[in-house]
């Protein structure tokens, strides 16, 4: 499909795999490391990390958008918000800001020619600096990127990643307003550690939050609990194939570990942790389902807070990678994820799609 051509269906993706952005569309060679936002009753946007060359981590990346106002039946056509000549743009973490009425974006740079080994060596040409945008028309413009990196990087951390996948705005208590993002980082011993980052003026600064305690941890997502506590779910890069939790009771800046969640079995991926209401205490989570592979794209229900995930969907049995999950309507949610028809194709696309809470079993 071309870039504006209309993605429409009684509900988007119900009918299966329904590719908002696909290799060699758009003069992109791939796309990956999807989020997903919404702003209002109708609007919702789609972000990705546009590849030129190839599906590699590396080289010439812009990071893209695509806006729906209609709250996914048909989607515009894709709006490149970063793209600086052949380095690297990347990792999106929108938030919303209800209070600003504004989008803001964080993202991370790095020379083109560098990856992620000489990076954590100390031998490239550049290293990973963190970025933020804003837009207040919902998408449509982007301010320039500005530079946080001495403010939310420390000098022995090497490389560095927001999200990805979307960050918050606390809604209840001492801290609400308050904007944050998970994030993660490997220091010169390349030990890996989640952590936040956090503004209490609107994405205008940010500052360095709380690490995890615990190692061999890093992409991340953060989401607000009942009782006004925060929830850190972690990338596990260790071998026990589950999924590391961590909770803060001072608004970001210290992590208890929990330990790890025998429930959320999974590969070595990010993963996506949403609050979808407070009312019925609803946390949702997505990620492939599977110890081994990136297959079984899954989307789980807690009623507790994420200490038991009692209802579960399916969605693709097939090639699954990245995720992330927002609101759609009622008692439905959205999520947008990698996924393929082969192993061959396996960062075919990047497909939005709708499931009911009732199809949750």
């Amino acid at each position: 499909m071309d870039d504006d051509d209309p993605v429409a269906a009684e509900f988007p993706g119900t009918e299966g795999i329904n590719y908002l952005f696909e290799q060699g569309i758009g003069g992109y060679a791939c796309y990956r490391i999807p989020a997903l936002l919404r702003v209002d009753d109708q609007t919702l946007l789609a972000f990705a990390e546009g590849r030129r060359n190839s599906c590699s981590d590396t080289g010439n990346i812009d990071l893209v958008v695509r806006r729906s106002e209609d709250n996914g039946f048909t989607w515009g056509e894709t709006i490149v918000v970063w793209d600086d000549a052949d380095n690297t743009c990347g990792n999106p973490a929108p938030i919303w800001d209800a209070v600003a009425q504004k989008v803001v974006l964080l993202a991370t740079w790095n020379d083109g020619r560098d990856d992620i080994g000489p990076i954590n060596d100390g031998t490239s040409i550049d290293t990973r600096r963190v970025y933020h945008l804003s837009s207040t028309d919902k998408g449509k413009s982007w301010t320039s990127p500005t530079e946080i990196t001495e403010d939310v990087k420390l000098p022995n951390w090497r490389w560095y990643a927001t999200g990805p996948g979307s960050g918050i705005q606390i809604k209840n208590g001492p801290y609400a307003d308050r904007l944050m993002v998970g994030c993660d980082y490997i220091d010169s011993e390349r030990r890996g550690y989640s952590h936040v980052i956090y503004s209490d003026d609107h994405g205008e600064s940010w500052v360095l939050g709380g690490v995890s305690p615990e190692v061999q941890t890093n992409e991340c997502e953060v989401a607000e609990l009942s009782n006004g506590n925060l929830m850190l779910n972690m990338r596990n890069s260790g071998n026990e194939k589950r999924r590391k939790v961590a909770t803060s009771s001072d608004g970001g800046d210290t992590w208890e570990y929990l330990g790890l969640d025998n429930t959320l079995i999974s590969p070595k991926v990010q993963s996506s942790l949403h609050r979808f209401d407070f009312e019925d205490n609803i946390l949702l989570f997505s990620n492939p389902a599977d110890q081994m592979e990136r297959m079984n794209m899954t989307i789980r229900l807690s009623t507790d807070d994420g200490s038991t995930w009692t209802r579960s969907y399916l969605l693709h049995r097939g090639f699954a990678a990245y995720s992330d999950l927002e609101n759609y309507n009622g008692d439905r949610v959205a999520i947008l994820y990698e996924t393929g028809p082969t192993p061959q194709d396996r960062y075919q696309g990047i497909s939005f799609e709708t499931v009911g809470l009732d199809e949750l079993q």
